[in-house]
């Protein structure tokens, strides 16, 4: 799996962009850089879970119990998951797509995932 300087940095700045929408309190917008994060950051443990963590936040501001009990699930196995090399590329980690499912990846982040 693809742990390049380059996938870390644009994971690094979905997240810097999630954080700031949830701030602004734009929460679809946060949950969307949320989601190309965690196709970003699904090589490192650390930064998947964060990933994981704070689409349960939005999932518990939305008052969203299918995304809160699905962050949780994600949660409990993501990291490790990730520590092992065993992670559904593309998966954009919400609640509305099966954990275990590939996805085709977005045009503009494919050429770093490969």
């Amino acid at each position: 799996m693809n742990r390049s300087p380059e996938r870390r940095a644009a994971y690094d700045a979905e997240a810097l962009a999630a954080r700031a929408a949830l701030a602004a309190g734009d929460l679809d917008a946060a949950f969307a850089r949320l989601e190309r994060a965690h196709v970003l950051g699904q090589p490192w443990a650390a930064p998947h879970s964060w990933t994981h963590w704070m689409m349960l936040r939005i999932g518990w501001r939305r008052r969203d119990g299918r995304e809160v009990a699905g962050q949780l699930l994600r949660l409990a196995v993501g990291g490790v998951f990730s520590w092992v090399g065993w992670v559904p590329a593309g998966n954009t980690g919400g609640a509305n797509v099966s954990p275990i499912r590939p996805m085709p990846i977005a045009a503009d982040l494919a050429d770093l995932c490969r």
